[in-house]
């Protein structure tokens, strides 16, 4: 999979900021080919599929390409099928020109007030995104000019065709300046876009991007409608119901690979991260504690994956739709090594993103089965049994004499099945969860699943990406499993806050150093020049050895007890 570093590409400052703040590590096959042809002033026809970052491939070079000394002058035209792409594609932009402070980008389309357009036409926008009927009615009545435009773009080229919208595009190509610029994608390459290309574009650069085959077909392949603002719920019941020992969550960007490894150490789950800010060092501190034990969920972009060599790990999540459709299969690779079965749960919200795994699976040729989201009560009987099999552990152990005399006062007031049952509740409520809301969110979960599907119907085939919105505030990190404070000690580590450190970061080091599972580790508690780490007691001089000399984000690491 061809792939290249954004700074190769000679962007602006403002541009690589706005790149960095989305998230992106590195160019998929489309952006790196196209970008540069773009930016050179070459027409260009992208043969590429939905889900292959093609937004990002015409956006960032058009918006480079912006004379911002016009500052009410059209100079960039993009049209597309419907008013969802639109609307997407112009979030999208504005994403990318968030530091090119002069530029300004407006969408038009049908279903909305058009004294709203004309008002925000009237402003000035360099950048027009639209339907080609709502255009063409612009163009009509004098709203819409084109005697300035340097770039028209068409997206999804063959779908509008396919949609009526020939007559349109070619009046309005008409109108616009010869010397212009015409960039057009398109999923197929039917005769009437070879005509269109022949007619509209200026000896065009042709760019398709050779994808590789699946070839796992031992894996189990799922996904999940999922309402949005509940991916974490809905990875900690599968994670919860299927327990796999060693898992790998996948998300587009490197904020919410930080954002969600927070989220599940709050809720008590063994779990780091790994993206391409992140130093080296800590990247292999980290892997270390992923292949030792000392993690059992490993949170990762699809750059900082690669070269990841990991063996038994059993079950893959897709918390984000990936960008490229390549990403899709080499995450999913990750899991039924060596001839052993895997899984991957895949996460889709709203019906674009349904309309993308459509494409996907016709890529991969092979069909991801929808299921239900497991509800509470399911949660609950898996929790039960898993807590009945360590309860016999712990009965056939032994060792439990220590516990007689508090079992004994208890028995004075309550009968045993009353003394258990409590226990039982304590230990599988420990999260602090209440299991109502859990009931809350089973109705959520069916109601969404039939507004996604409704939605999907009404139309076979929607391009684009959507992306996952979600900003949740940090909120203080617990991670490890629960612990008796009698039993633990703490340690001090002179790395805080102000070094930019994650508990993730924290835990992967110490695991990592000391050989010894994530979960025996208490609550980690960062302030801003230092860390607070609870250990066992028997352990604490060992792990104190060996972190003496570790580094953690690149500082030599100073450990002490409490």
């Amino acid at each position: 999979m061809q792939t290249t570093d954004f700074s190769a590409m000679q962007l602006s400052d403002e541009m690589m900021r706005a790149i960095s703040d989305i998230g992106f590590e590195e160019a998929t096959g489309i952006q790196a080919q196209s970008i540069p042809l773009i930016l050179a002033g070459r027409d260009v026809i992208g043969h590429s599929q939905t889900g292959t970052g093609k937004t990002a491939a015409f956006s960032i070079p058009a918006i480079e390409k912006i004379d911002t000394d016009q500052k009410r002058a059209i100079q960039v035209l993009i049209l597309c099928p419907t008013r969802e792409l639109a609307v997407q594609a112009c979030d999208e932009i504005r994403k990318f020109a968030k530091y090119k402070h002069s530029i300004k980008t407006v969408p038009v389309y049908g279903g909305q007030q058009i004294d709203r357009q004309f008002a925000a036409l009237r402003q000035g926008a360099q950048i027009v995104v639209g339907t080609p009927g709502r255009v063409m009615d612009h163009m009509r009545r004098g709203t819409i000019k084109l005697d300035n435009l340097r770039i028209a773009i068409l997206d999804e080229a063959d779908e509008m065709l396919s949609m009526g919208f020939r007559e349109d595009m070619e009046t309005i190509l008409s109108a616009a300046p010869a010397e212009r610029q015409t960039i057009l994608f398109s999923a197929t390459m039917p005769r009437e876009i070879i005509r269109l290309t022949k007619q509209f574009q200026r000896d065009p650069e042709m760019i398709q991007v050779a994808h590789e085959q699946l070839t796992v077909p031992k894996i189990e392949q799922l996904y999940y409608e999922v309402p949005m603002g509940k991916k974490i719920e809905v990875l900690s019941r599968l994670l919860d119901v299927y327990n796999p020992q060693r898992s790998m969550v996948f998300c587009n960007t490197k904020s919410m690979v930080d954002e969600l490894v927070s989220e599940l150490q709050l809720r008590g789950y063994s779990a780091g991260g790994i993206h391409g800010d992140m130093k080296q060092s800590a990247r292999t501190q980290m892997m270390n504690s992923f292949k030792a034990g000392g993690i059992d969920i490993l949170v990762a972009t699809d750059v900082a994956a690669r070269g990841i060599d990991v063996e038994d790990i059993e079950a893959v999540f897709n918390y984000d739709i990936p960008q490229d459709m390549e990403y899709y299969v080499h995450r999913i690779g990750r899991t039924g090594r060596a001839g052993k079965a895997g899984r991957s749960f895949s996460f889709v919200s709203g019906r674009k993103q349904i309309n993308e795994l459509a494409q996907l699976e016709r890529f991969i040729k092979t069909k991801i089965q929808l299921r239900a989201i497991p509800s509470s009560d399911e949660v609950m009987e898996k929790k039960s049994a898993l807590i009945a099999n360590v309860v016999r552990g712990a009965i056939q152990n032994g060792g439990l004499e220590r516990y007689n005399h508090i079992v004994d006062s208890l028995l004075e007031e309550f009968s045993s099945l009353e003394i258990s049952t409590a226990l039982l509740q304590l230990f599988m409520h420990k999260d602090g969860k209440d299991s109502r809301s859990d009931k809350s969110d089973d109705a959520l979960f069916a109601r969404e699943s039939v507004r996604i599907r409704r939605d999907a119907s009404e139309r076979p085939r929607a391009g684009g990406k959507e992306r996952d919105r979600e900003r949740k505030k940090p909120r203080p990190r617990t991670p490890g499993a629960f612990h008796d404070d009698q039993n633990m000690t703490n340690i001090f580590i002179n790395i805080g806050r102000k070094n930019r450190v994650s508990a993730g970061h924290i835990l992967g080091a110490v695991a990592g150093a000391s050989g010894l599972p994530g979960k025996i580790f208490g609550r980690i508690e960062i302030s801003d020049d230092y860390t607070v780490i609870g250990v066992p007691k028997e352990t604490a001089e060992m792990v104190l050895s060996s972190l003496q000399g570790e580094k953690i984000m690149g500082r030599k690491v100073t450990a002490k007890k409490a």
